[in-house]
């Protein structure tokens, strides 16, 4: 069986932030077989789109740009989401003085997507032994402005745990994990915030809306109906 398969592609590496130019859809006719017998022909339905992706269009990684978070967003997270409380960080100045506002007594743990200025906000308001698990750096990714740098004699004497965090290294507790995120999920305690778009063609805008605040919630492509 013969098909014809479309793909989107960058057209050259990607230094700094992304553009929808820098893709293009190609498409190939590609012939489809079962044999040898127990071979499968597999259909992606829906594709995740994830900044970090943004790494191996590089020619190399670097720094600065984050999603926005709209007042849409802050009320979102309270009502919906069940956060006790919410900012946007692009309406503060002083994202210390911020972090100090909304948590007077200190913080113990935090778990960092973003780097940059955020992170090192975080390590200046950590207690003692706080712990910091970092998941990405979005902050980090298009080349635009500085790394973060935390303040190292904070986690010198405050004995500050700094420490890379990969989903790939806990799949020996995958089970676990599934049971109780679907039992979290049945209950409520947990909600899951999708933001889909419809097509193939969309997967350029949907990327790039990542970097300037275009989603609420985990996005999404569906490329095929169910």
């Amino acid at each position: 069986m013969e098909l014809t398969n479309r793909t989107i592609v960058t057209r050259n590496y990607i230094d700094g932030a992304p553009k929808e130019s820098d893709f293009e859809v190609r498409s190939r006719v590609v012939s489809l077989s079962r044999e040898p017998a127990g071979s499968v022909i597999v259909r992606s339905l829906y594709v995740s789109i994830d900044p970090y992706q943004l790494t191996r269009m590089k020619s190399d990684s670097s720094s600065q740009s984050y999603s926005s978070l709209e007042p849409c967003s802050v009320e979102l997270m309270k009502e919906k989401l069940g956060f006790d409380d919410a900012f946007n960080y692009k309406e503060e100045p002083d994202l210390k003085a911020t972090l100090k506002k909304y948590f007077p007594e200190g913080i113990d743990v935090y778990f960092d997507n973003v780097g940059g200025e955020m992170l090192e906000a975080a390590v200046d308001n950590m207690n003692a032994f706080g712990r910091v698990a970092v998941c990405g750096v979005i902050s980090e990714y298009t080349g635009k402005g500085r790394k973060a740098a935390p303040d190292m004699m904070d986690v010198i004497f405050r004995r500050i745990t700094i420490r890379g965090f990969l989903a790939a290294d806990f799949m020996c507790v995958f089970p676990d994990f599934m049971s109780a995120a679907c039992e979290h999920l049945g209950s409520g305690k947990m909600v899951s915030l999708e933001d889909i778009s419809i097509g193939l063609d969309s997967i350029p805008s949907a990327f790039v809306g990542l970097f300037d605040g275009g989603n609420l919630g985990k996005k999404i492509v569906q490329i095929a109906a169910e």
